[in-house]
C-alpha cells in the first residue's frame, strides 16, 4: 500500500476481488471445507459457473477441490488453503484502510 496514497487501488487482489470469487472467499473463511452444492447455493451460483471461479481461486493456491465419495455419491469439498486465508485478511485489511481513508 502507497503510504502517500491512501486511495491507491494497484494493490488490491484481483483474484479474490470478483464478486462470485469474494462471496466464496468470503463464506469459505467461516465455512471450510463447504461441500460444493453448499457454496453454490449460498453464493447463488450455477454449477458450472462457481467451477469456473474455483478453478481461478484454485490455480492462485487459495483454495483446494477434495473429491471423494459420500456412500455411493460423488462429493466435492473445498477447502481455503493457509494461503487463501492470508490473501483474504490481507484483502480485508486493503478494503479498510480505503474506507479509513474515505472517513
Amino acid at each position: 500500500m502507497s503510504e502517500d496514497n491512501p486511495f491507491d487501488h494497484n494493490d488490491i487482489d484481483d483474484v479474490i476481488h470478483g464478486r462470485l470469487r469474494l462471496g466464496v472467499m468470503a463464506y469459505l473463511s467461516v465455512v471450510s471445507p463447504a461441500i460444493f452444492g453448499e457454496l453454490r447455493d449460498k453464493v447463488g451460483a450455477t454449477d458450472g459457473n462457481l467451477s469456473a471461479h474455483l478453478r481461478k481461486l484454485e490455480e492462485a493456491g487459495y483454495v483446494e477441490q477434495e473429491k471423494r465419495f459420500v456412500g455411493r455419491k460423488p462429493q466435492t469439498r473445498v477447502h481455503l488453503t493457509p494461503k487463501g486465508r492470508a490473501a483474504w485478511i490481507a484483502w480485508i485489511q486493503r478494503m479498510e484502510a480505503i474506507m479509513k481513508a474515505a472517513e
